[in-house]
């Protein structure tokens, strides 16, 4: 049964969430100002009688105090700021120094630039709290007062007079009149009432986050850019690695070869020529044995383009090129790799040339009777495990086969592993993020 929602159903939870977002904020705020008239009192005259009395070194345990309590308040400000913001604020790393005397320990707020902030935000929390709390309690007060005016216009006395205004708003009596003119003040201000307590708010919630969480932020940001140009510069150096064992590799195969089949083709040709007018027979023999090298050689080299860009993988894609890589196995291949849509080529190139490297590597050294294959789409990008029943001790220490394989893998942004123990089989692991 399927279950239909039309924009009208939405409009309860839209209107849950505005509500519930306002009483947030209008807590945030009201608590806030009284926060604000406490530490401000306790930072100033923490400070001034702490710097006053720094010089008798009285003063410096003040200012820790001070500086302690007001890490507190930090702390309880953060938790307060998370609903307002709508995400949690991290909490920064204070300086400890844990590996020093108990007196550097004691002392070590004094050399922390987060615990000054705090104490700064102490200081001067004050003016947007004052600020938000002026805007919120009139807010309030006017839409309460305005909506509910009818109610208790009668409490009120009310001189009589000759007002011209009734008339015009086309009332028989002022009465009429003041409750109109009142309701309506108090609907526009119900009508801003979120806006207005929302922005308030964030204005000092804003102001919290930026002396409280911002400069860590800000440090984890850096942190994080550094992290992330030494990732690319690892890949960029695993791409020239990479580049470089395939290169290598290339230029052996090339030259153990098509180049020494090339090599015996010119010298049959050359013989050939020498024996056609002395033994025709022999020359016919000579050539076409040259014409059997030469088939070879192209089969060379459709195998080394088959290296390079498999064409199979370019025209059908991952699943058709695996199939065929598992067909010339030389060991039985399980093939687990389900239809997918078609993938960035870099992906697709690398996940091949990670099982055909795997498969080449088993066929060789592992002595295994069966591999297992499987490439799966999931969450975070492609997954590709190749496991073997062979001979294990397999590496991707440098000097290894697989090391160039780790690289190519590293350089497309993916990871690699290898579970190799000795005698109970390989299973080579690796994620490619796409």
């Amino acid at each position: 049964m399927t279950t239909t929602y039309s924009g009208a159903d939405a409009q309860p939870g839209l209107a849950l969430r505005y509500l519930r977002q306002l009483g947030i904020d209008t807590q945030y705020v009201l608590l806030g100002f009284p926060l604000g008239l406490i530490t401000i009192v306790l930072c100033i005259t923490g400070f001034a009688v702490g710097i006053g009395t720094a010089i008798i070194w009285v003063g410096l345990p003040i200012l820790v105090a001070t500086l302690t309590m007001s890490r507190g308040f930090a702390i309880l400000e953060r938790a307060r700021i998370g609903p307002v913001l709508g995400r949690q604020v991290p909490h920064p790393v204070y300086r400890a120094d844990r590996d020093k005397g108990w007196l550097r320990r004691l002392m070590a707020p004094l050399t922390d630039a987060q615990s000054w902030l705090d104490m700064v935000h102490g200081m001067f929390r004050f003016i947007p709290s004052t600020l938000a709390f002026c805007f919120v309690i009139t807010w309030w007060a006017v839409t309460l007062a305005g909506l509910s005016y009818p109610l208790w216009d009668w409490s009120i006395p009310h001189p009589e007079s000759n007002y011209e205004l009734p008339e015009l708003l086309g009332f028989q009596d002022s009465m009429g009149a003041r409750i109109t003119i009142n309701v309506g003040i108090g609907l526009f201000f119900a009508a801003t009432l979120y806006p207005v307590v929302r922005g308030a708010a964030l204005l000092e919630a804003v102001f919290a986050r930026g002396l409280l969480s911002g400069v860590d932020e800000l440090r984890q940001q850096v942190a994080q850019a550094n992290a992330d140009r030494d990732v690319a510069q690892q890949q960029k150096a695993a791409a020239v690695s990479a580049e470089a064992v395939a290169l290598r590799k290339l230029e052996r195969d090339i030259h153990d070869g098509p180049q020494q089949r090339l090599v015996r083709l010119a010298m049959d040709l050359g013989r050939a020529e020498q024996q056609f007018t002395t033994d025709p027979d022999a020359a016919r023999a000579t050539v076409a044995e040259a014409l059997s090298q030469t088939r070879e050689t192209l089969d060379e080299l459709r195998a080394l383009s088959r290296g390079i860009a498999p064409p199979i993988l370019v025209d059908r894609g991952l699943q058709a090129a695996l199939t065929a890589l598992a067909g010339r196995c030389t060991v039985p291949v399980d093939l687990d790799a389900p239809p997918i849509e078609r993938l960035d080529p870099a992906v697709e190139s690398t996940a091949y040339f990670v099982v055909a490297e795997a498969l080449t590597n088993v066929a060789k050294h592992s002595n295994a009777s069966e591999v297992r294959v499987s490439v799966q789409r999931i969450a975070t990008g492609l997954l590709v495990t190749v496991s073997d029943d062979g001979v294990g001790g397999a590496s991707l220490a440098k000097g290894h086969g697989l090391a160039g394989l780790d690289d190519r893998v590293r350089a497309a942004g993916g990871v690699m592993a290898v579970d190799s123990p000795d005698g109970k089989g390989t299973t080579l692991t690796a994620a490619l993020p796409l």
